[in-house]
């Protein structure tokens, strides 16, 4: 399995320091929020990681290298202007090839997040060895949280590992997801288009699957959350 690590993104409100920094690259508790992401992927065993760029990408690719001193292989995915996260999927999708990817935000911090369990959410097959039938194999698979406080009312239901765009209760999606790429070959590449209008057509129909991740999870989209989880690491 392959990942994607999204890392395109200006981080407005994360000015003044986004101004000489790439966002992924803002350290939590000593490291920068994207080498959290790959470390805990080389544990699983996903070593061949896609990072897109756009703002100052160019020191990404100077702090990640090829990603040796991770034990991984980083294949880079220029934009001249950030794609959104399915324009960037669909940018890089000959990097990704035919298999189902995870793809995560370079600006989430989950430290704990066990990358094993996403190797087999999208399997082929069913639990008694059955091909899915046509229309009912899920083509994605999110991994939902608790609604912060910025964000109270939600992004999706969930009932019985099926997510829905309707049903209570509301759960916040980890911006955390696997994907079949086969979904993306309707973007033509270098277009902008995000990733929630896909997803929730595709919720309409009965196949994207989920579950609740009950882990530490922080969205870090402005200094003070960021200077709130350098803080707590001092106590």
């Amino acid at each position: 399995m392959k990942a994607m690590i999204f890392a395109a993104g200006r981080g407005e409100r994360m000015r003044p320091l986004t101004d000489t920094v790439p966002k992924p690259l803002l350290k939590v508790r000593g490291r920068p929020l994207i080498v959290w992401h790959i470390l805990n992927l080389v544990r699983a065993g996903i070593t061949d990681i896609v990072i897109n760029h756009a703002h100052l990408g160019d020191l990404i690719e100077q702090t990640l290298g090829d990603g040796s001193q991770f034990g991984a292989r980083i294949a880079y995915s220029p934009e001249t202007t950030a794609l959104e996260t399915a324009g960037g999927v669909a940018q890089a999708r000959a990097l990704l090839g035919d298999e189902p990817f995870v793809a995560i935000s370079g600006d989430i911090y989950c430290p704990y997040f066990d990358f094993e369990q996403v190797k087999d959410v999208l399997a082929d097959k069913d639990m008694w060895g059955n091909p899915w039938p046509a229309g009912k194999r899920d083509v994605a698979w999110l991994y939902l949280v608790k609604n912060p406080p910025y964000h109270p009312d939600g992004d999706f239901g969930l009932t019985l590992y099926s997510v829905s765009n309707e049903g209570a209760p509301q759960w916040t999606f980890g911006n955390i997801g696997v994907y079949r790429p086969e979904i993306f070959d309707g973007i033509t590449p270098g277009s902008h288009a995000k990733l929630g209008p896909l997803i929730r057509e595709y919720a309409a129909l009965g196949q994207v699957g989920g579950e609740v991740y009950e882990g530490d999870w922080f969205n870090v989209g402005t200094v003070e959350q960021l200077e709130a989880l350098n803080g707590a690491a001092k106590k």
